[in-house]
């Protein structure tokens, strides 16, 4: 993805805004707004973002998952299997 293409002044984007985002929903490329020379937002299409919040959620969890690793916090898989099929025969 090429972001230089994607980058417009707040002047553009307010100008423009309807076809920005319809533009934003057809190409699912974020666009790079300017204010006074300088970068202050991107916006995206809401399917990319809820994309990128799924996927920084499962990188969250990876992170977790390594970190209790790490601290030595682990159980055999065969013992938490184990419990598990002893809750369920409880159950």
């Amino acid at each position: 993805m090429k972001l230089s293409s994607q980058i417009k002044p707040i002047s553009h984007f307010k100008a423009n805004a309807a076809e920005i985002v319809r533009q934003l929903t057809e190409q699912r490329q974020p666009m790079i707004i300017t204010q006074n020379g300088e970068v202050t937002a991107v916006i995206q299409d809401i399917a990319s973002y809820e994309e990128t919040q799924e996927t920084m959620a499962l990188l969250k969890l990876l992170a977790l998952g390594n970190r209790q690793i790490e601290s030595g916090r682990v159980t055999p898989a065969v013992a938490a299997i184990d419990r598990l099929r002893a809750k369920q025969a409880v159950a």
